[in-house]
């Protein structure tokens, strides 16, 4: 097979989360045990660093490897989903997985796959680990899929875990409670290893701090270590200063990452490599401070707060969750603009509901859905929307949806594109 009929095989062979939803979730370690162990167990070969948590984890892990990379570390990075291309999903130094690599592993592990059926992602997680050992990386950054317990990336014995927060999504899957969400995030916390929490809350606390007390893990709140003062947006980049205990710990630190969420994640950030620097890491400052003003350059980091175009402007965001969305909205009100228009499109198993009610009423809304099973119809969701007195066309396309909020623009105005990470994907 060549590289797209690889890449074919894998969607439409193995069970995709992206694609199908629950289904495909399987719960236990199983498969990828078993994948690792005919190669040999690579994710034992280099040191790991893993990233979980609801909202955050993928914006963590690309600054965590832009400022190991940017230290001289030879630094993997495990994310997922992708947006455009597969081999997003595995880098090292930023440079993505060729795709020779990924028509020799498939068909190495062929055999096994047809065998034993493992799911789009525990496969993808096990390429990961084997081409991280054939790059001979210092170090990789894992970021998990889903949950934490059962989430295939969960047999690496990381130097540090890093969680960023609880909030409610995938409960179909999870639990319909924070404290049952931080049980299964929880999960990746591993005997005798530190482990930052980026958000404290009282929901989940408890949960961590046992957690961590029966593996003996040294466990710290970054938002109760550190903090961030004088925050400034600047053209292209945030400028702040990062503080503990009333001391500046970082001045004028500048972040390429724009979004006012990402306040928090730059202090599980920071607090991470503090703890990385206590266990042996060398990292200066000025690493510090080159890699987060380059972090998209650096890590290929896309969907962010990210500007697509201007006059009208129009900007991307990922967030898909109530958490999430609170955040984008955040970001709308602070963004200068007449009228807002909203391209949205949704998924199923979302709590579509919980969205909706916080979208504004006075936006222009360009109803879409994007091209997978999973898929809320726009039909629906525009109905849906409705009963908030949000109101707008349907379109069959978010490319559609979109040159039509270009087409009825201003200027002035501000062209929001988002409610899915699919949505996102798909005007990249």
């Amino acid at each position: 097979m060549n590289y797209n009929q690889t890449v074919d095989y894998l969607y439409s062979r193995l069970p995709m989360f992206t694609r199908v939803g629950a289904s495909a979730f399987k719960k236990d370690l199983d498969n990828t045990i078993a994948l690792c162990n005919t190669m040999g167990n690579p994710q034992n070969k280099y040191k790991t660093i893993h990233v979980g948590g609801t909202n955050g984890k993928g914006s963590t892990s690309h600054m965590l490897a832009a400022i190991l990379q940017q230290a001289g570390y030879k630094t993997g990075l495990y994310t997922s989903p992708h947006l455009k291309d597969f081999r997003e999903r595995i880098r090292v130094n930023g440079k993505m997985v060729s795709k020779g690599f990924i028509i020799n592993f498939v068909k190495a592990q062929k055999k096994l796959i047809n065998k034993t059926e493992p799911s789009f992602f525990e496969v993808t997680v096990s390429m990961a680990f084997s081409y991280f050992e054939q790059e001979q990386v210092d170090v990789a950054v894992i970021e998990v899929g889903l949950g934490g317990r059962l989430d295939s990336t969960n047999i690496i014995h990381p130097d540090l875990a890093v969680i960023t927060n609880i909030s409610l999504d995938h409960t179909n899957m999870l639990g319909n409670t924070l404290a049952e969400i931080a049980y299964e995030k929880a999960g990746i916390i591993k005997p005798n290893t530190p482990i930052v929490i980026g958000e404290s809350h009282p929901e989940t606390n408890h949960v961590f701090i046992k957690k961590a007390k029966e593996q003996k893990a040294d466990l710290v709140f970054a938002e109760k270590k550190l903090n961030v003062e004088n925050y400034t947006k600047k053209s292209g980049y945030i400028e702040l200063d990062i503080n503990q205990k009333g001391k500046a710990l970082f001045k004028r630190l500048q972040l390429d990452l724009t979004g006012t969420y990402q306040l928090k994640n730059i202090i599980t950030v920071i607090e991470a490599v503090q703890r990385l620097k206590e266990i042996g890491y060398h990292i200066t400052d000025e690493a510090i401070y080159g890699a987060l003003k380059n972090v998209k350059k650096l890590t290929g980091l896309q969907g962010r707060w990210q500007t697509l175009s201007k006059n009208p402007l129009v900007i991307c965001d990922t967030g898909h969750n109530k958490a999430g969305i609170t955040e984008v909205i955040r970001n709308i009100k602070q963004t200068p603009h007449k009228q807002l228009h909203l391209v949205i499109g949704m998924v199923k198993d979302k709590d579509i509901s919980a969205v909706l009610a916080l979208l504004p009423k006075n936006a222009i809304y360009y109803f879409c859905e994007p091209q997978l099973e999973r898929a809320l119809s726009a039909k629906e969701l525009a109905q849906q929307a409705a009963t908030y007195q949000l109101n707008g066309n349907v379109f069959t396309s978010v490319k559609l949806a979109l040159e039509a909020a270009k087409n009825n623009a201003n200027k002035d105005d501000l062209i929001f594109v988002g409610g899915s990470t699919f949505v996102v994907a798909e005007i990249i």
